[in-house]
């Protein structure tokens, strides 16, 4: 179970995380200013297993791979969205970063609510319903529960 965050359409990678802040030295320092033009509170209201909700084209904007990984950081279990920019779904299932596709939780939940979400069989659990949602293929599940790409190639390196 987690906590829904949920967010509007359209929103960019530097809604997430600033230009500004890509100058920090790392993810750590980073992620205390995730959404803040949106919810400048988001990062301390944030905990473990929360997951963000959102509409069409989350991601959208510049390629910059900090923008799933400050999500990650902060311990958000899950980004759901009707559609996502390519490239930020790409780096979100890189980094370890769940991204779901679900055409109706958007319209069915409301900020605050909880949901439970089941990656391998493809659901999300609402109070009131059940709902389908993207059911990753094994080698994307399998990237995921190494924590990443990095991680899945170097296994068996040690």
């Amino acid at each position: 179970m987690g906590r829904v965050f949920k967010f509007h359409n359209d929103v960019d990678t530097d809604q997430i995380i600033a230009s500004q802040y890509l100058l920090l030295p790392n993810i750590e320092e980073m992620k205390v200013y995730t959404f803040e033009s949106i919810d400048k509170d988001f990062a301390k209201k944030v905990k473990e297993g929360d997951i963000v909700v959102a509409g069409e084209n989350f991601g959208c904007g510049s390629s910059r791979e900090q923008a799933p990984s400050v999500l990650k950081a902060l311990g958000v279990k899950a980004v759901v969205a009707k559609s996502f920019a390519r490239i930020f779904y790409r780096n979100s299932i890189n980094i370890g970063l769940p991204v779901i596709i679900s055409k109706d939780l958007y319209n069915k939940v409301e900020d605050g609510a909880d949901i439970d979400i089941n990656l391998s069989e493809g659901w999300i659990k609402t109070e009131d319903e059940t709902l389908p949602c993207t059911k990753l293929p094994p080698y994307m599940q399998n990237i995921l529960d190494h924590g990443g790409l990095i991680n899945f190639l170097n296994e068996g390196e040690e």
